[in-house]
């Protein structure tokens, strides 16, 4: 579904990205690890044209989405929760899922998909009318991730979902993800809990200082030695 091939990015003189290379398929999930500063969140930037990259190819179901700028990445199948949430503060829980609707047309087909928002976050369901700002973190979270599915998407991008929160809610978010999965929708994840990270992924590439250094199936990784060292405290 996903192919980045040699992907390069610059800020100024500084690489950020050397040529990286990685594949997600249909209805896998696949996350990308690696420590603060490894280029996670700028390849996810890359890939959904938040950020133009100085080299490589990004295809998106075979189509060549290097240089689409980001809001028409959107009909094509693509949503992506940005780090920090990103959620509108000043606007009720129901309207940020309304906009991230925008791209659909029937009214009818929006309400029922909010509906279906509200079966699988009970929380946002509770709070439709309060301001997203007003809204704890795990919250914003749920809501961010809810905005991102109103649109239908075939592949979600999501960087760092667990950031921030407490134990209990890392756990729930987590088992969103893999219901997410379970019904279709695409996963690529950046994640620092790469134990979290590597439990659900079907396959992961490991970063470091924006290079692919490592990468394989997710369980098999949670039990690499050079991962277990680097991002597991073993």
């Amino acid at each position: 579904m996903l192919k980045v091939e040699n992907l390069n990015v610059h800020y100024g003189n500084i690489h950020a990205l050397k040529n990286i290379s990685f594949e997600v398929a249909k209805g896998e999930i696949v996350t990308l690890i690696g420590a603060n500063g490894a280029g996670k969140t700028s390849t996810l930037q890359a890939v959904s044209g938040m950020l133009k990259p100085s080299g490589g190819k990004i295809t998106l179901k075979e189509q060549d989405i290097s240089h689409i700028e980001a809001h028409k990445l959107v009909p094509l199948g693509m949503a992506h929760v940005p780090e920090g949430r990103r959620v509108f503060a000043q606007m009720t829980v129901e309207e940020n899922l309304e906009l991230g609707a925008y791209i659909l047309n029937n009214k009818k087909q929006i309400s029922e998909d909010i509906e279906k928002m509200y079966a699988r976050f009970p929380r946002l369901k509770e709070r439709r009318k309060q301001l997203a700002g007003t809204m704890s973190g795990g919250e914003q979270q749920m809501l961010a991730m809810a905005r991102a599915l109103m649109s239908r998407p075939e592949i979600v991008l999501m960087d760092e979902p667990s950031m921030g929160l407490a134990p209990i809610l890392v756990q729930e978010i987590f088992d969103i993800i893999k219901e997410i999965n379970t019904t279709g929708t695409t996963v690529l994840l950046v994640e620092q809990n790469a134990n979290m990270a590597l439990q659900i992924a079907h396959r992961a590439y490991v970063l470091e200082t924006g290079e692919v250094v490592l990468s394989g199936v997710g369980k098999e990784l949670l039990n690499n030695a050079q991962v277990k060292k680097a991002y597991l405290g073993a």
